[in-house]
């Protein structure tokens, strides 16, 4: 066989192999991306400006939050610069776009503000995590403010060192993994982006599973408790260095997508060597 032809075959088996592995890295995150119906973004702010969070259970872990003359005054002057034109000036809300505070107390304003999710410049927007606006003082001042106009327990908080990792990954695969997969890596759905939780504090965490920010269900103290919070937490932190027993874990997005790419990669192997064969044969 001439070097020409040997360089034409190469060339075609080297481009069906780039082939491959592009459409094994489609298919992968086609699996990795979690199913979800259909939801427009004004039908999922609405459906956020009606939920009500669930309060911290009794004996359950919470935050407890500075407050003073001072630091109420400072918080009402923030809120009136930046909450109020949605949330109103008495908290009372804005039928399908904000929601009222009234009663909702110190965990949902500490989540969206310590995410960067609040303020929003569009207030009919997904809120997404990004820089805080405000440092943890200023937060804590307008925490302070609304908790002094419109009450609320205090904010919900969880303990990774005392939860379960085994439970941890038993919960989260039941109520967590079909939106934010199964490494907690997020994903997207119709209507809405699905946050990955690689930066979310324990607190942060737990603040999300009782409040249920924008599509995702609010879960009460019956039905995750107070060691259910502290073993999320510690499987969710585990998911950021989890232990790849069986060597590349290839963003550790699922067993599947990986299953997919090592199938691809046995496939290609089998066409270089079948190629090979050909070419001996042929000589």
């Amino acid at each position: 066989m001439s070097a020409l032809k040997r360089r034409l075959r190469w060339k075609r088996v080297l481009a069906g192999g780039w082939a491959c592995l592009t459409v094994a890295l489609i298919w992968m995150q086609v699996v990795a991306t979690p199913a979800h119906g259909g939801t427009s973004p004004a039908a999922a702010m609405g459906a956020a400006a009606t939920k009500r969070p669930q309060p911290p259970g009794s004996g359950a872990m919470t935050v407890s939050t500075p407050t003073s003359v001072a630091l109420v005054a400072q918080g009402r002057r923030l809120y009136r610069e930046s909450c109020a034109s949605c949330h109103g000036l008495q908290m009372q809300g804005r039928r399908g776009i904000a929601p009222s505070l009234h009663g909702v107390g110190a965990g949902p304003v500490d989540f969206y503000l310590s995410t960067g999710r609040m303020p929003l410049a569009n207030p009919r927007a997904e809120p997404i995590r990004g820089t805080p606006a405000y440092d943890p003082r200023q937060i804590d001042a307008i925490i302070a403010y609304v908790r002094a106009l419109a009450g609320g327990p205090p904010g919900p908080d969880a303990n990774p060192a005392r939860g379960s990792l085994a439970l941890g990954f038993r919960l989260f695969d039941e109520n967590c993994a079909g939106c934010h997969s199964i490494v907690a890596r997020g994903g997207i759905t119709l209507g809405a982006q699905v946050p990955d939780l690689q930066q979310a504090t324990p607190r942060q965490l737990a603040e999300a599973v009782r409040m249920g920010p924008y599509l995702m269900p609010a879960f009460s103290a019956t039905q995750l408790d107070q060691h259910d919070l502290d073993s999320l937490a510690r499987y969710v932190l585990w998911t950021r260095h989890p232990d790849n027993a069986g060597g590349w874990g290839i963003y550790n997005i699922g067993p599947i997508p990986e299953g997919i790419v090592a199938w691809f990669v046995g496939l290609l192997a089998l066409v270089i060597v079948a190629r090979l064969i050909g070419e001996r044969t042929e000589s």
